[in-house]
C-alpha cells in the first residue's frame, strides 16, 4: 500500500495559480455586499457585476480556500438517493423541480465554459449510483422508480465499468465533471472586469439594517450597500438560528494514480462507508480521486484512519502507483435535505443566505447564484419556494430538528465530563491531543520543532468541548460543526471568536 501524503492539500489548489486581492481597508458603498469566496458567492457576484451592478465581494480568508476548493467536483443532479425521499416528502412537482435546477446549474456551467472559452477539463461523464450488498437492493429499486416518474434520464443496470461486483445501480445519463477552480478563476477575472471589487483576508463580523444595509467587517471598516448575500458557508450572520437547523459532516479525498486505464463515470456509493470515485486530468497523467469515509464533524474515530481506509479500498479496486494527494471537506446538511437559498428570514427581504448543500456545491452553489441573482435583480424564479429557508415541512424536519439537537445535547454534556490525564510535555512531536493544564481541560499540539501550542478547548460559539482532528490537525467541535487551528483560530463558522490560547509557561 503506498503510503499517504504527509501535506493536506487538495488537487485543484496545487495545480492552478489564483490571482490575490487586497484586504478591505476604508468604508465602501457599493449596490450588494456577497461575503464568501466560493462557487456561491463567485457565482453570485459574477451575474450582478456582469449586470451593471456594483459588487464588492469579502471572502474572510483567500478565493476557493474553502469547501469549493476542496470538492471531488462532480457536476450532476444525483446527490445520492433522494429522489424516492422527495417524492415522499414535497411530491412530485418539487422533486422534479430539484432535479431541474440541478440540470439548470449544469447548462449554466456548460454554456459558460463555452461562450468564456475556459480551459477547465469539462468533460461529459454518467453518473452512477451503486450497491454492493443485497441489502441495498430495494433501495435502489425505489430509487429508480422516482427516476422513471419523475422523467429523468437514466437507466436500471446490474453491472458498471468498474471491476465491483455490484448488486445493482442506477446511472443518470448526461452528467459532467471539471476542474472548478480553473473555471471559477476566470468568473473572478469577469468580476473585476465589469468594475467590481473583490477583497480578502476580510472577515465580515455584523450586519447593520437600515435604510440600507451595512456590512462591519471584523477592523470595524464598513460596506454600505442596499443587498446583502450571505454565501460563507456557514452564515456568518446567523439571523435564522441556522445553526440549530443543519449539522455538519466531514468527508475525505484521496487523488492517486493508476497503472489501468480508468473506464470513465462519475460513481458512489449507496452503502456505508461512502465511496466516491471519479478521474481528473492532471497534465499528461490522470488522477483518480477516491473519497468518502464522512462522519460528524468532531465526532468518530481518528481521522488518518478515514484516509487509510480510502488507500485500501483504492488498493482494492485499482493498481495503485502513487498517491499524490489527500485532503478534507466539510458539507452542511438541512433539516430536509434541500439548501437554504433565498430572503434569510421573513423580516430581513433584503439579507439572502446560501447554505446546507450536503456535499453537492458544484450545482447547489451555481443554483443558489442564479436565484440570488434572479432575487436582488427582482426577476422571477421558479425555484425560489423549493429553496425558501422559511419553509418547513413537518416530516422529516420535525424529526429531524430533534435529532440534531438531542446530539449536540449528548455531545455537550459528554466533553465536559470527559476524564483528562495527559500533559502537554507527554506529547510527541507532531502529536495533538486533549491534555490537563492546571487540573483544567485543555487542547496541545507539540510540533515537529517541540513547540507547544495550548488553547482552552471550549467553542466560542456554545460552549461544547473541541475534539483534536489528526488528520488535518485542527481542533473540531462536534455539536455544530465550528473549526479552528492549533493557535485557536476560527477556520469554519458558526463560531466567531478564537480560542484562548494559554501561555507556555502556564502549561504545566
Amino acid at each position: 500500500m503506498s503510503s499517504l501524503p504527509s501535506t493536506v492539500e487538495p488537487y485543484w489548489r496545487d495545480s492552478v495559480s489564483l490571482p490575490s486581492f487586497p484586504k478591505l481597508d476604508a468604508d465602501i458603498s457599493v449596490d450588494v455586499a456577497v461575503i464568501g469566496g466560493g462557487i456561491s458567492g463567485i457565482t453570485t457576484a459574477y451575474l450582478l457585476a456582469t449586470q451593471g451592478v456594483r459588487v464588492a465581494l469579502l471572502e474572510a480568508d483567500r478565493l476557493l480556500n474553502g469547501t469549493t476548493g476542496h470538492t471531488t467536483a462532480k457536476i450532476t443532479a444525483q446527490h445520492d438517493l433522494v429522489y424516492d425521499e422527495f417524492l415522499n416528502h414535497f411530491g412530485a412537482e418539487k422533486a422534479r423541480h430539484y432535479y431541474d435546477a440541478c440540470m439548470d446549474a449544469l447548462q449554466f456551467i456548460r454554456r459558460t465554459i463555452e461562450e468564456q472559452q475556459i480551459d477547465c477539463d469539462f468533460c461529459e461523464q454518467d453518473a452512477y449510483l451503486y450497491t454492493t450488498s443485497s441489502s441495498s437492493f430495494q433501495k435502489l429499486v425505489k430509487e429508480w422508480e422516482a427516476y422513471e416518474r419523475l422523467g429523468i434520464d437514466g437507466a436500471f443496470v446490474e453491472s458498471i465499468p468498474l471491476p465491483l461486483p455490484v448488486a445493482a445501480a442506477v446511472v443518470m445519463k448526461r452528467q459532467a465533471q471539471f476542474h472548478p477552480l480553473k473555471y471559477l478563476a476566470k468568473l473572478v477575472d469577469s468580476i473585476t472586469q465589469a468594475g467590481s471589487a473583490i477583497y480578502e483576508h476580510t472577515p465580515a463580523a455584523d450586519i447593520e439594517q437600515g435604510k440600507r444595509m451595512t456590512v462591519i467587517t471584523r477592523d470595524k471598516k464598513r460596506v454600505e450597500c442596499d443587498h446583502v448575500a450571505v454565501c460563507s458557508h456557514f452564515p456568518f450572520y446567523d439571523g435564522g438560528f441556522y445553526f440549530s437547523r443543519m449539522y455538519a459532516e466531514r468527508s475525505y479525498v484521496l487523488g492517486v494514480t493508476i497503472t489501468e486505464p480508468y473506464p470513465g463515470g462519475m460513481y458512489l456509493s449507496v452503502d456505508e462507508p461512502k465511496r466516491s470515485i471519479r478521474s481528473a486530468a492532471a497534465g499528461s497523467e490522470t488522477l483518480i480521486l477516491i473519497g468518502g469515509e464522512n462522519h460528524k464533524t468532531g465526532q468518530g474515530v481518528p481521522t488518518m484512519r478515514h484516509y487509510e481506509a480510502l488507500s485500501s479500498f483504492a488498493s482494492q479496486l485499482f493498481t495503485v502507483n502513487d498517491i499524490r494527494y489527500r485532503w478534507s471537506a466539510q458539507d452542511l446538511t438541512t433539516l430536509d435535505k434541500v439548501p437554504y437559498i433565498g430572503p434569510m428570514t421573513a423580516d430581513t427581504p433584503n439579507i439572502y443566505v446560501a447554505t446546507g448543500y450536503r456535499k453537492w456545491g458544484m450545482t447547489n452553489g451555481t443554483v443558489a447564484g442564479m436565484l440570488l441573482s434572479d432575487l436582488i435583480l427582482d426577476r422571477d424564479n421558479r425555484y425560489r419556494d423549493l429553496y425558501s429557508p422559511s419553509r418547513f415541512y413537518a416530516d422529516p424536519s420535525m424529526k429531524q430538528f430533534f435529532t440534531t439537537n438531542l446530539d449536540v445535547a449528548k455531545h455537550l454534556l459528554e466533553g465536559k465530563i470527559e476524564p483528562v490525564v495527559r500533559r502537554p510535555q507527554d506529547l510527541a512531536h507532531g502529536e495533538g491531543a486533549v491534555v490537563s493544564v492546571n487540573g483544567k481541560r485543555a487542547g496541545a499540539y507539540k510540533d515537529e520543532a517541540g513547540g507547544l501550542h495550548v488553547v482552552d478547548t471550549t467553542c466560542t460559539h456554545m460552549g461544547c468541548e473541541l475534539e483534536w482532528n489528526s488528520g488535518d490537525r485542527t481542533w473540531d467541535c462536534p455539536c455544530h460543526g465550528s473549526r479552528f487551528s492549533i493557535d485557536g483560530d476560527v477556520i469554519e463558522g458558526p463560531a466567531k471568536q478564537p480560542l484562548a490560547r494559554i501561555e507556555l509557561d502556564d502549561a504545566k
